[in-house]
């Protein structure tokens, strides 16, 4: 390997990592500008959205807190690919992998959208559900801590946390093979994470510090080493928490919100 080829694998890693951090700065500053302009939105858990809107956010949300925890992962399948490309074989763009990893978190946006306007219907026929909404809110919480300490959040982590190993394991060559790839880091991810997005709901859809703390939260369970400990800490903290709401609702910061416009 000539000394220009050798630079060119940490040139583009570089470029690719840069990339996902633009992408996402610029997905954090529109959400901020989003979350400063509430007349902009409705209220209750669609916001008062069409599905198409309301998708678009979502997305925007992805990329703003999804984009630097899953770098790792994107960074490891790019340095493959460019060993590959660095040895005249055939070799994948990683955008592939993003797209197809983007696929399956927009496909829960819309299930989350489908399940919201279910909520809402239901509130309007049964007066108790938005009485009760902060309390529900509380046992999503609850519910939220419990996932944490479960075998298939445990086990979704384990893969997010050792990237080289998910590649190792999970490679399939061709474009379909990285976008085969790129559904199972995202399948895997969203196991790891589902919770954490529900809870964003009852707080606050658009409530940015709440993603601010979610998306430290995945980010230190992902890449530091005491990440599986986070994980339990956080179970702890949002099992109390929500077990506070559900007797004291008022503790929850969309309390007034939920209850008048779920």
């Amino acid at each position: 390997m000539t000394s220009g080829g050798a630079h060119a694998i940490p040139r583009g890693r570089n470029v690719i990592l840069a990339s996902l951090l633009v992408l996402a700065a610029a997905a954090w500053a529109l959400l901020v500008w989003q979350a400063g302009n509430p007349d902009a939105m409705g209220t209750g858990l669609t916001m008062g959205l069409t599905a198409p809107l309301f998708l678009s956010i979502w997305v925007v949300m992805m990329v703003a807190m999804m984009f630097p925890t899953t770098a790792p992962m994107i960074l490891t399948f790019s340095r493959v690919q460019a060993g590959k490309r660095q040895h005249g074989q055939v070799f994948v763009p990683t955008w592939i992998f993003v797209a197809a990893y983007l696929v399956v978190w927009t496909a829960f946006g819309a299930l989350a959208f489908v399940v919201a306007v279910g909520a809402e219907q239901l509130s309007d026929r049964a007066p108790w559900v938005m009485d009760n909404a902060p309390r529900i809110g509380g046992a999503v919480l609850v519910l939220a801590g419990l996932y944490q300490l479960s075998p298939l959040k445990r086990m979704c982590l384990a893969k997010c946390r050792s990237p080289l190993s998910f590649i190792l394991n999970s490679w399939r060559d061709g474009r379909r093979g990285a976008f085969r790839m790129g559904l199972e880091h995202g399948m895997y991810c969203l196991g790891c994470c589902w919770l954490l997005f529900v809870i964003l709901f009852p707080l606050g859809v658009m409530n940015v510090a709440a993603m601010a703390v979610i998306t430290l939260l995945i980010f230190a369970e992902k890449s530091l080493p005491v990440g599986r400990k986070v994980a339990q800490a956080a179970a702890v903290a949002l099992a109390m928490y929500g077990a506070l709401v559900v007797f004291l609702p008022q503790l929850l910061p969309t309390t007034g919100t939920m209850a008048g416009g779920m």
